[in-house]
C-alpha cells in the first residue's frame, strides 16, 4: 500500500452505508464513489459482499480491469463459515477468495445470545467457524479483518465469551479485530472503557465500528481511538440504516485536526467538501446542511453578534479554519443581520462596503423589510447580490424590459395538461413577443423568457434551471396565502438562488425566474443597459 499501516482509515459506504433506507447504488455508481474515496486517501474500500450479493458480485469483477486505486485497497465483506461446514467448501467463502480483494473482512457473532439463538449453534462452533475461516483466508494469502457483531452488547452480557472470540480470532491470522457496536447504543465513556480492557487481555490489533442511534457514533470513535485502537470504520456524510454509521470526514477531520493524527496523504483533507457532496450527488441523497466540517451551513453565521467578531477576527466564533476541509466561511443575510454581517456578505460576494455606511444601513433595513414580507436571503445569494448592485449602482441591474406575461393551462384531450406562456419583452433594442410551451406553468415561462432575449443574449442557452422550491408561508390563509419561491438556476460552471414572494405562485415564480436569468447575465459580464 502507499500509505502508512500504522492506521487505518477504513470507509464502508458501498457496503454498510447502502443499506440507508432510500439509497440504492448500482454497480457504475460504486465504481464512481470508490475513485472518489480513492482520492480522498483512505486505506481500505469495503466494496460489498461477494457471492451473497449479485451486484457486488460484478462490483469486484469490474474493479479489477475499471479501477486502478492509487491510496486504497479493496476489502470484500464476508461471513464466517457455515455451521458444521468445511470453510474450503462454503460457497460464500469461496467468493471471498476468488473476489480478487486484497483484504477480506468477516464478520462474526461475539454475542452469546446471536450465536444460539441467531445462528442456531453452540459456542463452541462459533468459535470454531472463527478460527477454520481466519485460516482458510490466509492460507490463501488474503489479510483478514474481523468485524465482531453486536460485541459492546455481547461483552455486557458474557464478557468472557466476547473476549475469547477475539483472541481466537487473532490466534488464527486477524490482522485486526474491529469492534462493533451495532445496536448503536454505548455512550463514550464505557466504550473506551471495555476498549482498554480487551486491549489489555487480549493484545490484539483493534478497530472500531459505530453506529449512531444514541448519536454517538464520532464521539465514540474518537474514544476508541484514544483508548488505543488503530483501525477506524465509517461512512461518507454518515450514510447507514436506521440512523447512520459514524460518519468518517468528521473523524478523520477530528483526529487530523485536533489531535494532530495523520490519516490522509498530505493535503488531501481539504478535498473533503468536494468529495463529500460529489458523493451525494451520486447517491443521490441531499448532503446535510449541518453536516459537521463539510455542511453548507457548518461555517455560516446569522446572528449580528457573531458577525460583528467575525469581522474583527473570525477564530472568534469558529473552531477551526473552513478551508482545511475544503469549505467557505459564509455569512447569511437575514432580519436578524447586523451592519457587519450585510459588510461581510458584501465582501464575500465581491462588494467593498467598508467606507460606505449610507449602503450598509440602507441594505440592513431593506433586508430586514423585505423578510419581514417573506424573502430570504439566505439561500438566495443571486438575489441578495442583486439588491447590493442595485444600492451601490443606485439602480436595479436590467437587461430588458418586460411589457407583459401571461400563461395558460390546458387539459387536452388524451388528458394531459399543458401550459403555454406569451412574453412581450424588448431586448437589445428589439420588441419580442414570444409564445412558449412546458409541463407547468413556471417552465412554459421560463422557455418564453430565454427564448425572447436569446437573440440579444445568446449566452442564456446555456442557462438550465435545475432546482425548484415552493413553501407556504402562511398555511393559516389557505389557497390565499403568500407564496415563497427558490429558482436555482445553472450554465455548466455554476449555480445560483434566486427568491421570488407573493400571493400567486406564478408571479413569485417570475420574479425569481427574471432575477435568475438578470444574475446569470450579470456573471457572463453582459453589458447592462
Amino acid at each position: 500500500m502507499s500509505i502508512s499501516d500504522d492506521f487505518h482509515v477504513y470507509d464502508t459506504t458501498l457496503r454498510d452505508g447502502a443499506q440507508q433506507e432510500g439509497l440504492a447504488l448500482s454497480v457504475a455508481d460504486k465504481i464512481v464513489i470508490a475513485q472518489y474515496l480513492d482520492e480522498l486517501g483512505v486505506g481500505f474500500i469495503e466494496g460489498g459482499w461477494p457471492g451473497a450479493v449479485p451486484k457486488d458480485t460484478e462490483f469486484f469483477e469490474r474493479a479489477k480491469t475499471e479501477l486502478h486505486l492509487k491510496n486504497a485497497t479493496f476489502a470484500a465483506f464476508g461471513a464466517t463459515r457455515k455451521p458444521d461446514t468445511a470453510a474450503a467448501d462454503d460457497p460464500q467463502v469461496a467468493a471471498l477468495r476468488e473476489s480478487g480483494a486484497g483484504v477480506v473482512t468477516l464478520v462474526a457473532k461475539s454475542h452469546d445470545a446471536h450465536v444460539e439463538r441467531a445462528l442456531r449453534t453452540t459456542l463452541d462452533e462459533n468459535l470454531r467457524m472463527v478460527a477454520d475461516t481466519v485460516k482458510h483466508l490466509r492460507e490463501h494469502g488474503q489479510r483478514v479483518f474481523l468485524d465482531t457483531e453486536h460485541f459492546f452488547d455481547g461483552y455486557r452480557a458474557n464478557r468472557a465469551y466476547a473476549l475469547e472470540v477475539v483472541r481466537v480470532a487473532v490466534e488464527a491470522g486477524a490482522d485486526v479485530v474491529a469492534l462493533c457496536d451495532t445496536n448503536g447504543g454505548t455512550l463514550p465513556r464505557e466504550l473506551q472503557d471495555v476498549v482498554r480492557d480487551v486491549l489489555d487481555s487480549t493484545g490484539a490489533r483493534l478497530g472500531i465500528h459505530c453506529h449512531n442511534d444514541a448519536g454517538c457514533a464520532v464521539a465514540n470513535s474518537i474514544a476508541a481511538v484514544e483508548a488505543g485502537v488503530t483501525h477506524v470504520q465509517g461512512t461518507i456524510n454518515g450514510y447507514g440504516e436506521r440512523t447512520g454509521n459514524a460518519d468518517l470526514l468528521a473523524i478523520v477531520a477530528n483526529l487530523e485536526l485536533k489531535r494532530a493524527h495523520e490519516l490522509l496523504p498530505p493535503g488531501n483533507l481539504a478535498e473533503s467538501f468536494r468529495i463529500a457532496h460529489a458523493i451525494a450527488e451520486v447517491t443521490n441523497v441531499p448532503p446535510s446542511t449541518r453536516q459537521p466540517y463539510v455542511g453548507l451551513s457548518a461555517f455560516a453565521h446569522k446572528a449580528g453578534l457573531h458577525a460583528s467578531a467575525i469581522k474583527v477576527d473570525p477564530d472568534l466564533y469558529q473552531h477551526t479554519d473552513p478551508a482545511l476541509v475544503g469549505n467557505d466561511m459564509r455569512m447569511l443575510v437575514s432580519e436578524m443581520a447586523g451592519r457587519a454581517s450585510v459588510e461581510l456578505k458584501g465582501r464575500e460576494l465581491g462588494f467593498d462596503l467598508g467606507n460606505d455606511r449610507d449602503v450598509v444601513s440602507r441594505v440592513t433595513e431593506r433586508v430586514k423589510e423585505m423578510e419581514s414580507r417573506g424573502y430570504t436571503f439566505e439561500a438566495a445569494d443571486a438575489s441578495f447580490s442583486l439588491l447590493l448592485t442595485e444600492e451601490v449602482t443606485g439602480k436595479r441591474a436590467s437587461f430588458f424590459d418586460v411589457e407583459s406575461w401571461r400563461v395558460i393551462t390546458e387539459s387536452r384531450a388524451d388528458g394531459e395538461a399543458v401550459s403555454e406562456s406569451t412574453v412581450k419583452l424588448v431586448a437589445g433594442g428589439e420588441r419580442e413577443i414570444v409564445t412558449g410551451e412546458g409541463n407547468g406553468p413556471v417552465n412554459a415561462l421560463d422557455h418564453a423568457l430565454r427564448t425572447a432575449i436569446e437573440r440579444a443574449y445568446p449566452v442564456v442557452n446555456k442557462f438550465e434551471l435545475v432546482d425548484y422550491k415552493v413553501r407556504i408561508l402562511d398555511s393559516g390563509h389557505g389557497t390565499d396565502a403568500v407564496i415563497r419561491v427558490l429558482i436555482e438556476t445553472a450554465d455548466g460552471e455554476g449555480s445560483w438562488v434566486t427568491v421570488g414572494v407573493g400571493h400567486n405562485i406564478v408571479e413569485a415564480s417570475w420574479e425569481a425566474l427574471v432575477d435568475g436569468v438578470t444574475f446569470g447575465l450579470l456573471r457572463h459580464k453582459e453589458v447592462v443597459r
